[in-house]
């Protein structure tokens, strides 16, 4: 017999296997003996009073050995009859490789960067040399942007794919087996590498390939009959650093939120793209103490507790101000992807032991916004992102040698519109300067940014007493949120409304908001093409 119930247990007791199998025994009132297992299926902390606790959902067996199996997916090479090109090695592209593979196509990943590994030396020359490198940075090469920047697998994306497969197969090819059952699983940056290189391996090892230091710089098209779907062109493959040619049967194009020369390149193939909604902001700093404090009620450290984490919202005169990808004992990164800009994000490493808690803290932007930029269309949108990445360049650089230090206030300063006379220690390895993002007019953020954000300061404070303090400051700007275009495809087929064989994916293509959402996206996609060319 099987049955499931909720064990709260004690912080102390979390790594006690003994005290989950005396509690079962007391609540479902057996004798423990007649508990052959118990099988932790979710697990979460519960700090609403104050003494926190983590609630275990449990399947607990019977007097019978338990019965869960394995989830395994046995991945046979492929012939090859039948050939994908998928441009984009991040969660998108590298499912729907893993997913092609699954339905007997050969895919051939596209990446613009390099390998995981190699990666870190680009990382290393933007932290500590300023130094970008346009292919390989925070957003671009093996594993795409969630590789280096945290590797949070939390998703509202139900819905759309099986979420559980996504982190079978994560599991399966490295990653630690509690993701499967926090409530809000985290890999980390340290130790999502090896998973990607693992994917990579199978990739290669069932007959796919992937082709590193490969940017797109063409895409082949050929005129065909109206009759077919009503559409005008069909894609039949890429060209390569502006002169190597790939064809395949479809092509998936999965490049990520920060592609902006693919979106330049489709809309001068007369490929139809839109400007998109998305947020801008800042990043907010606190210290991770002062966040444990708030959120666990005390100022004592509790043992195996996780660094808190906080998911904070709220509508301010129509528009949503809210938090966005927290990262609980994180650093904040530059992920910049081109010279004269500075763009911030965050990133936990798996044990989340830094000092330092940072969250987007960002406003909803919709057309009204980047009106001047209407002439502009389609990259309206695209103009007012790169517009704030600019001025924040610019405004570090008044006070320094620029690079990438970023501009940043005490938030008490920036409520209060004075420039912070210093600044807190921060975990931002290039550096910070202090400026004046309050004043739009000195280069700082738009009125309609910094207006929404000191309100929302207030109302955050309300929920979390004592997040509005002077040890908290902002970091500007957190601007790659989600794309500010997309890729428009038919709902049915997800195939590009006008070309044929184009299948948009995941958060470049403005259909994903994270990893797991986006590798959801790679799957269907996968599927998609596999209806389409069999």
């Amino acid at each position: 017999m099987k049955k499931q119930i909720e064990i709260v247990v004690p912080p102390e007791n979390i790594n006690d296997k003994d005290f989950l199998y005396k509690s079962a025994s007391e609540k479902l009132k057996l004798d423990p003996s007649e508990i052959t297992a118990v099988i932790p299926v979710r697990r979460s902390v519960d700090a609403r009073s104050s003494n926190p606790v983590f609630r275990i959902l449990c399947n607990i067996f019977i007097n019978e050995n338990p019965t869960e199996e394995e989830f395994i997916i046995e991945y046979k090479p492929v012939k090859g009859d039948k050939k994908v090109l998928i441009v984009g090695c991040g969660p998108a592209g590298m499912f729907a490789a893993l997913r092609l593979i699954e339905l007997g196509i050969k895919p051939v990943i596209i990446e613009r960067g390099k390998d995981v590994q190699s990666r870190r030396k680009d990382l290393r020359a933007i932290q500590q040399f300023h130094t970008v490198n346009p292919d390989s940075n925070y957003c671009f090469g093996e594993g795409g942007a969630g590789t280096y920047s945290d590797g949070k697998l939390y998703t509202r994306s139900t819905k759309r794919g099986d979420v559980k497969k996504v982190l079978h197969i994560l599991v399966q090819h490295g990653a630690q087996r509690d993701i499967l059952i926090d409530a809000h699983p985290h890999i980390g940056s340290n130790k999502l590498p090896g998973v990607v290189k693992a994917i990579r391996e199978t990739i290669i090892r069932c007959g796919g390939e992937i082709h590193f230091n490969s940017r797109v710089t063409d895409f082949i098209l050929s005129e065909r009959s109206r009759l077919k779907a009503g559409k005008e062109k069909k894609i039949t493959g890429v060209v390569v650093n502006d002169e190597k040619e790939f064809i395949g049967d479809a092509v998936i194009l999965a490049t990520g939120h920060s592609a902006r020369d693919i979106f330049y390149l489709l809309h001068k193939r007369g490929i139809k793209i839109e400007p998109k909604p998305f947020a801008l902001g800042v990043r907010i700093e606190h210290p991770q103490s002062l966040i444990n404090e708030i959120q666990y009620h005390t100022k004592e450290k509790q043992e195996n507790l996780p660094a808190a984490s906080y998911n904070l919202a709220c509508e301010i005169n129509g528009r949503g101000v809210y938090s966005f990808c927290m990262c609980p004992g994180g650093i904040i990164v530059p992920t910049a992807t081109s010279a004269g800009e500075i763009v911030v994000n965050g990133m936990s490493l798996s044990r989340r032991d830094s000092p330092f808690a940072n969250s987007g803290f960002v406003v909803s932007v919709d057309e009204k916004d980047w009106r001047k930029y209407d002439k502009e269309y389609p990259f309206s949108a695209l103009k007012l992102q790169q517009e704030i990445e600019t001025l924040s360049f610019e405004l570090a650089g008044k006070s320094t040698s620029g690079g990438q230090s970023a501009p940043a206030q005490r938030v008490t300063d920036f409520v209060k519109g004075i420039q912070s006379s210093s600044l807190p220690k921060s975990s931002y390895i290039p550096g910070l300067t202090s400026a004046p993002l309050h004043e739009s007019a000195s280069g700082g953020l738009p009125s309609f940014i910094t207006k929404n954000l000191k309100k929302a300061l207030f109302i955050f404070n309300k929920k979390m007493k004592g997040y509005f303090t002077e040890e908290a400051q902002i970091v500007s700007p957190e601007s790659r949120t989600s794309s500010p275009i997309k890729i428009p495809r038919d709902k049915e087929t997800l195939m590009h409304i006008d070309i044929e064989g184009l299948f948009p994916c995941g958060e470049g293509a403005g259909y994903a908001g994270g990893i797991v959402s986006a590798a959801i996206d790679g799957e269907n996609c996968a599927d998609a093409v596999s209806r389409v060319i069999n």
